[in-house]
């Protein structure tokens, strides 16, 4: 495992867009994710802690994950680009997350805690969706992005390697 590491690696190419994959990944993940934490009143707890109205803590919270999904592609790069297993890492990133930003930020800093009962299921529960949705929707959205070298995308672009040279061979008069 070490030597097809050491020789394929995990970091991108120059035709690799991680971080574009994460962001759009991301946006695609925060909408579900938005609509559980309405849905168990999460976002209206942050709204009223905060002060803002709820489409601007909604706003808030699609940023931080657009954010956090260009931190997944970033960080991972083509290792998050496992079709079977992209949503248990998802999943993992979505805890951690969890675990380092709202948790601090909302039970430790102020003076009490700000998200508490269904809330704070609600806000576990939305970042554990967001992880999924992102780890599942990450491969195809980098394939989809992933250029070849000749400027198409993944899914259009030529074979190359020892397949091209074999069908160039079978295709000569």
């Amino acid at each position: 495992m070490l030597s097809m590491l050491q020789a394929h690696g995990l970091e991108a190419g120059p035709t690799q867009r991680p971080v574009l994959a994460g962001l759009a990944g991301g946006l695609v993940a925060s909408l579900p994710a938005t609509a559980l934490l309405v849905a168990f009143g999460s976002l209206d707890a942050l709204a009223q802690a905060t002060g803002v109205p709820l489409w601007g803590a909604g706003l808030a919270y699609i940023g931080m994950m657009l954010l956090g999904g260009v931190l997944y592609g970033g960080l991972f790069q083509r290792a998050a680009n496992d079709w079977r297993g992209g949503w248990l890492f998802g999943l993992a990133f979505g805890f951690v997350l969890w675990m380092l930003g709202p948790i601090p930020l909302l039970q430790w800093v102020p003076d009490r805690p700000t998200l508490t009962g269904d809330p704070a299921i609600g806000l576990l529960l939305a970042q554990l969706l967001w992880g999924l949705i992102l780890g599942v929707t990450f491969p195809f959205v980098h394939c989809q992005l992933h250029a070849g070298l000749e400027g198409r995308n993944g899914l259009g672009a030529g074979i190359t390697g020892p397949e091209s040279a074999a069908r160039r061979l079978l295709s000569r008069p």
